[in-house]
């Protein structure tokens, strides 16, 4: 096995961050205990930030972004990984202060991984990526808390994204009534596609927020933050619950405890990032036995890896549809 591979490295000079693909061993790579040979990764809006320095998402430097990878153990150290066994790696700062996803090889902590569900694909697990694990980490929240099919439908802002195409498949397949939020109306078919019955335009949803508006919803994963946020937490049914997950709109949360304590309304925060191995097994699981395979294969395009910085502003912008899958 050479140790050279191809890296996107990002430094940082005087001029500020730049991103360029290069050349690296293994002796570059970060200390850990289990070494992987990356097969593919994925782009989420994480990922955007760090490739174009929009936000500080990358703390130190160099550093080779992507908060996703699979690949095959070629090295460990850690008595749970042998050599040849398919794993996935989804956030633990992985691109941000430790060498991440967007390279031939990666080291990480053996914690950090898991096994890949025998069900999926390595293709399927980064089409998935973090923002579908992070809409099952949602759902499993909505479940949790008493949100059940009979109780109503359920609304999932930001929806022809990645997080939000994800959710509505997952939830249509369980049973839902799915109410898609989205800013682009032309997708409507796309979404009706991956299972949701009802389209609102974000619009409905990004005005200025009611201490209680008129309950429409019993659940709602929440991708985008901000007043969409509040809107959506005003208008949940009596003892329903959001799943709030990420940031898109903002991190300012204009609402009040109106909908907290007169309906009883649960706003359940998702961390992706940090959250334990068990939990995360269990989403995965939930991920190989609930998805369906044709919406993820509908929702999903492949480019190789080099494109991704061409992808990094497009997803900044909203312009990318559902996942999408990077081969290494």
């Amino acid at each position: 096995m050479t140790d050279r591979f191809k890296a996107l490295l990002i430094t940082k000079g005087e001029s500020g961050q730049q991103a360029a693909w290069t050349e690296l061993g293994l002796a570059d790579l970060m200390a850990g205990d289990v070494t992987v040979k990356v097969s593919h990764s994925t782009i989420n809006f994480k990922d955007g930030l760090a490739i174009t320095g929009k936000s500080p998402v990358v703390r130190r430097f160099p550093m080779i972004p992507g908060i996703d990878f699979v690949g095959t153990v070629s090295a460990s150290e850690n008595a749970s990984f042998k050599p040849g066994d398919a794993v996935i790696l989804n956030g633990w700062g992985v691109g941000e202060t430790h060498m991440g996803g967007y390279a031939g090889m990666a080291r990480v902590k053996g914690d950090w991984l898991i096994k890949k569900p025998e069900g999926l694909s390595a293709a399927e697990t980064m089409a998935i990526g973090t923002a579908g694990y992070t809409a099952m980490l949602s759902v499993l929240a909505l479940e949790a808390h008493g949100v059940t099919p009979d109780r109503g439908p359920v609304l999932v802002t930001g929806a022809a994204g990645g997080v939000g195409s994800i959710a509505v498949a997952l939830l249509s397949k369980l049973g839902f009534r799915v109410m898609a939020s989205t800013g682009r109306p032309a997708e409507a078919d796309y979404l009706k596609g991956l299972g949701a019955t009802d389209i609102i335009d974000r619009s409905e949803l990004s005005g200025a927020p009611r201490a209680l508006g008129k309950e429409r919803w019993a659940g709602a994963v929440d991708s985008v933050g901000s007043t969409t946020l509040a809107n959506v937490i005003s208008q949940t049914m009596y003892g329903g619950t959001v799943a709030a997950c990420g940031l898109a709109q903002g991190m300012d949360l204009p609402s009040s405890v109106a909908p907290f304590i007169l309906r009883g309304v649960t706003l359940a925060g998702i961390d992706s990032v940090m959250a334990p191995t068990a939990k995360r097994v269990i989403a995965w699981n939930r991920l190989a036995r609930d998805l369906d395979r044709a919406k993820l294969a509908s929702l999903t395009t492949t480019h190789p890896v080099a494109k991704v910085q061409e992808l990094a502003p497009l997803i900044l912008a909203g312009q990318v549809r559902g996942r999408v899958v990077l081969e290494v």
